[in-house]
């Protein structure tokens, strides 16, 4: 007999985890909706050819190959082997899981450019593949919940993308969260400065492992890259310097800016006042105010890893909490250019719904109302209140209020015992005297406090 299992890096959800889960799906639904975000959903599998090469050396690895149909060695000769991996797998592998959302929305809006309205705003909530190692809140198979923007190079879009962000985790009830940003061109200028002009992207590789590996492994693989010793010790004066600010500017933009006064840098420059100007964006769309996102500050240490950003990006991490990042993002201006259609800027955000189950978990931060989908079971004694159980929950129903009946006359403690594991928080009882009178037990099961009334006010209740 075969022992069932599933692969590693994957999970089954049970129905009180669903539910959960569907508590976040629906807030960033909500949101991404409220900020004017069209639904879009792309196949679970690709071309090979639309995935390699966006996401960098590294990411390239962790995409998931899907071996072609019949006979894949078919095609294959002895010295294919010989070539290495690379040359072989394409010749037994045509086709592709996704890994990310990006790159399949990149290549869809180029294949319907004539029939989009840009700037093209677009949401989309599907799983992701990744053959990545398993570990906690890291999964060879996730949800992501993506919102991107292209056709336009505003940088409103960057704004408007940090509320969004802030708003989805206020509903979620996680606030105790630490909102990164930085610019992709800050970090090209940073390279300049250090003498490694053309090597940003070994740079961000390395520098988004730094929580991972600390910075003795960045220097290694710095090291490895090309870099050398006096290159790292200028790259860690910038990061690191000791230099304290008294400014009101964003934290650490007004240190960095100063510091590189004596490395005059036109893309460290461009950047610094592209985020500069982001933030100011965020006054003017909460009102005019001197509002703040208290949670939101400039990092340039921030990278992420993917090679296809080149301004603005965002990372969201959850204090407090052993977990990675639980949102990233940022602009991309070349990401249409390589499927035929340049020039067509883009921004968006990605929210790892698995990541996040985990940390609403961990704080214990999912309300009661996200462990059930039924508001009332309908319990009866016998065949004659069973006939007069049932048209009470079809009205139940009919008045949008999510209902069940036991369906047998059960003793009573075994009723209420399936109300109390399914987490239902009322129950309505009817025997002989409930049909007689017409009036009917309502039972909360939270309090053990019950009271007898007509099916009308039961409904008005359950509504409130």
């Amino acid at each position: 007999m075969q022992k069932p299992g599933i692969p590693n890096g994957t999970r089954d959800f049970s129905p009180e985890k669903m539910i959960k889960r569907n508590f976040i799906f629906e807030n960033i639904r909500k949101t991404f909706q409220k900020y004017g975000f069209l639904p879009l959903e792309t196949p679970a599998m690709e071309n090979l050819s639309v995935l390699t090469g966006k996401y960098g050396e590294e990411g390239d690895k962790l995409i998931f190959k899907i071996l072609n149909s019949g006979d894949f060695l078919a095609k294959t000769t002895s010295d294919d082997f010989q070539k290495g991996s690379r040359l072989l797998t394409g010749k037994i592998s045509e086709k592709a899981l996704r890994y990310d959302l990006t790159v399949p929305f990149a290549r869809y809006v180029v294949m319907n450019r004539n029939d989009l309205t840009f700037p093209f705003k677009r949401y989309q909530i599907q799983p992701v593949w990744r053959a990545d190692r398993p570990q906690k809140g890291r999964y060879r198979e996730f949800y992501q919940c993506d919102a991107d923007i292209v056709g336009t190079d505003s940088l409103i879009c960057e704004a408007e993308l940090v509320l969004l962000i802030n708003e989805v985790f206020e509903k979620l009830g996680l606030k105790d969260i630490t909102i990164k940003i930085n610019n992709r061109k800050i970090l090209a200028g940073i390279a300049e400065v250090i003498g490694k002009k053309g090597s940003e992207t070994e740079l961000c590789v390395a520098i988004d492992k730094l929580d991972k590996i600390g910075q003795e492994g960045v220097k290694n693989e710095l090291l490895e890259k090309g870099f050398n010793n006096d290159s790292w010790e200028k790259l860690l004066s910038i990061f690191y310097s000791k230099q304290s600010t008294e400014s009101n500017e964003p934290n650490n933009l007004y240190r960095l800016s100063h510091l590189l006064l004596n490395f005059p840098n036109k893309l460290v420059n461009e950047g610094i006042k592209e985020i500069d100007q982001v933030f100011e964006y965020i006054s003017l769309l909460t009102g005019n105010s001197k509002f703040k996102i208290q949670n939101l500050e400039f990092d340039p240490t921030l990278a992420r890893g993917l090679s296809y950003y080149t301004g603005a990006i965002f990372e969201v991490k959850a204090n407090n909490v052993s977990i990675g990042s639980i949102s990233g993002g940022g602009r991309y201006d070349n990401l249409t250019g390589v499927f035929g259609l340049p020039d067509v800027s883009g921004v968006g955000i990605s929210f790892g719904v698995d990541r996040i189950y985990d940390v609403l978990e961990e704080l214990n931060l999912f309300p009661d109302k996200a462990t059930s989908t039924t508001q009332a079971l309908v319990c009866y004694f016998d065949v004659e209140s069973e006939k007069y159980a049932l048209p009470v929950l079809y009205k139940l129903r009919q008045e949008g209020i999510n209902s069940e009946v036991f369906p047998e006359a059960a003793k009573m403690k075994k009723q209420l015992g399936y109300a109390d594991s399914k987490k239902i928080p009322y129950v309505i009882i009817i025997g002989s005297e409930e049909v007689k009178s017409g009036e009917l037990t309502l039972k909360n099961m939270l309090s053990g406090d019950q009271e007898r009334l007509s099916l009308e006010k039961i409904i008005q209740k359950l509504k409130q």
